[in-house]
């Protein structure tokens, strides 16, 4: 319970923060006319593009972060 009352007075500053350094954003995208897959921050910063999923997804991991997907 303490938890929520914690996130509950978080600054909407500190909730955007939340997770930064801990996950990144798989995002497909056109490159081109073709599909690619842009990696982005937490705080939808755009980090990379790779133009496999798969290799997107690896090199997330590689960094220690948790890949999500964005569709």
């Amino acid at each position: 319970m303490e938890a929520i009352e914690t996130i509950r007075q978080m600054s909407l500053r500190e909730l955007a923060a939340l997770g930064l350094s801990h996950v990144a954003y798989v995002k497909p995208v056109s490159v081109d006319g073709k599909t690619a897959y842009s990696i982005h921050a937490a705080d939808g910063t755009e980090m990379a593009v790779m133009g496999d999923r798969d290799v997107a997804v690896t090199t997330i991991r590689v960094h220690n972060l948790e890949p999500l997907s964005v569709h």
